[in-house]
């Protein structure tokens, strides 16, 4: 059985959002899409309005002076109707933030810590049977154009790290975010994720993962000379075959 693994990756000339992956990101869509049908309908509203004044009240198409100079209605309209617009956009905006700070119970926890200059991280949730008591970490640095695959065909420049975090789909997933250095942030376009990753302090916020596919991320803080080279990657599979995967990985641990 084949599976369709999307690759949620930049693409040149890109104008448009990722697809989502997630519900929060699937919420924030949809936001974008409704203020900006709003945003096209004030932009030609004001544009007619500024086209109509200089066309009609010229001095060559009216040559009468008008006394017009002030008018309390209409500065009681053109305050009032911005001040509803705003409004009305805040309550799906405040639902959506409150939404995206909610807490649900976890199934998983992902411990995400940002160094100078790469990602490690730790599920300790599956510890080992072994005295030093193990967990599952994978320490993710970007992979240089050498080390990328002589064909070089689905791997992407400055985007590839040389291990791939394993996620899986359709579960509850909480993600502790903090830096052992520097300000760094943690950010994923089709999750609709971006935490800031602060020394001494702990960050959380939950993800779940609706579909299956390969997910690129970078740094979004300015953390130092090689800022620019912090990518993310994240590959989430099904539940089961998540599972066999961890399971796998903790045999070879224990041998």
């Amino acid at each position: 059985m084949k599976l369709l693994v999307q690759c949620d990756s930049p693409v040149s000339w890109q104008t448009y959002l990722h697809d989502p992956a997630s519900i929060t990101m699937e919420g924030i869509l949809v936001f974008n899409k409704h203020l900006l049908f709003l945003l096209t309908v004030i932009v030609l509203f004001v544009a007619w309005i500024l086209f109509s004044t200089v066309y009609y009240f010229t001095e060559f198409n009216n040559k009468f002076n008008s006394k017009f100079v002030h008018s309390n209605v209409l500065e009681i309209i053109w305050t009032s109707v911005p001040a509803i617009i705003l409004l009305i956009l805040s309550t799906p905006s405040f639902t959506l933030l409150y939404a995206m700070d909610e807490i649900a119970e976890p199934e998983l926890s992902l411990k995400i810590l940002g160094h100078q200059w790469f990602w490690s991280y730790e599920i300790s949730e599956f510890n080992s049977c072994q005295k030093d008591n193990q967990s599952l970490k994978y320490v993710c640095y970007m992979m240089v154009l050498d080390g990328l695959p002589k064909t070089k065909q689905g791997y992407f420049r400055l985007l590839e790290t040389n291990k791939r975090v394993i996620l899986p789909t359709n579960t509850h997933l909480r993600l502790l975010v903090s830096a052992a250095d520097v300000l760094h942030s943690w950010t994923i376009p089709s999750f609709g994720l971006k935490v800031d990753a602060c020394p001494g302090r702990l960050n959380q916020l939950n993800l779940f993962i609706k579909r299956v596919g390969v997910f690129f991320g970078q740094c979004s803080e300015i953390c130092g000379v090689n800022h620019g080279f912090m990518p993310i990657v994240i590959v989430s599979l099904p539940t089961i075959q998540f599972h066999n995967y961890v399971m796998a990985k903790l045999e070879l641990v224990q041998d």
